[in-house]
């Protein structure tokens, strides 16, 4: 991976962490942005579109979760990765995160190597996306009375047009990729989050039940002890 080709925002209230997580990236050849404040970071992230943000939850003023949730509404920055580094590692913390559309949670403290390899993974990630959009694989699917639009990243259910979360919209683009087939939590796992990111055990569980109160109940079921299916 050419790493002086990704530009990369580090958004932390404490100077120690972004001298830290700063140097060691650029150190490997990565472009870093810095800045203490949520606010800056929205108008920093719309002038210089980077292909990654790390954020931490717990700053002043404008959090990262609402941070995040703001990146998120800007359409230039729909394929940006965003991961929380944070010392925080309650379930109800990392839930908020995802439901936020942050794409993995990697908390402090955390080795430089093995930070450097979690987020090789996630831009990894980034550029099978990217390419995926470039090659013009994007195309709308219509289930039933679901239309799945991959390059807006939106769905209509019954007429309705909702915007879901990046991760969000993957897990149900994988689920309806083959209607009525079981996917393991390991596909899931991999085929929305990657082989090389972390995630906590009820990540999946979370997305799953903020997929059935947009689109119904009856179109996910659960196989228990399995995985879950999209049923037309």
């Amino acid at each position: 991976m050419q790493t002086d080709s990704y530009k990369i925002l580090l958004v932390d209230d404490e100077p120690d962490i972004l001298e830290f997580v700063s140097y060691n990236l650029k150190k490997e050849g990565f472009e870093v942005l810095t800045t203490c404040d949520g606010h800056e970071a929205i108008k920093i992230a719309k002038n210089e579109l980077p292909h990654l943000i790390i954020l931490d939850v717990m700053m002043p003023g404008m959090d990262g979760i609402e941070t995040c949730a703001e990146i998120k509404r800007i359409p230039a920055l729909k394929n940006t990765i965003i991961a929380f580094l944070t010392a925080r590692g309650e379930d109800y913390s990392q839930i908020a995160g995802f439901d936020a559309g942050a794409d993995d949670y990697i908390s402090k403290p955390i080795k430089p190597k093995v930070l450097i390899s979690r987020i090789k993974a996630l831009l990894k990630r980034y550029r099978l996306d990217t390419l995926a959009v470039d090659q013009e694989i994007s195309t709308v699917v219509t289930i039933g009375d679901l239309v799945i639009d991959q390059e807006r990243y939106i769905i209509i259910n019954k007429g309705e047009e909702l915007v879901l979360p990046k991760k969000e919209f993957e897990l149900l683009l994988l689920l309806t990729s083959k209607p009525d087939k079981v996917f393991t939590r390991d596909e899931i796992y991999n085929g929305v989050w990657g082989d090389g990111i972390i995630v906590g055990d009820r990540t999946i569980d979370v997305h799953i039940r903020r997929l059935r109160e947009k689109i119904g109940q009856e179109h996910i079921t659960t196989l228990k002890g399995v995985g879950y299916k999209f049923v037309k």
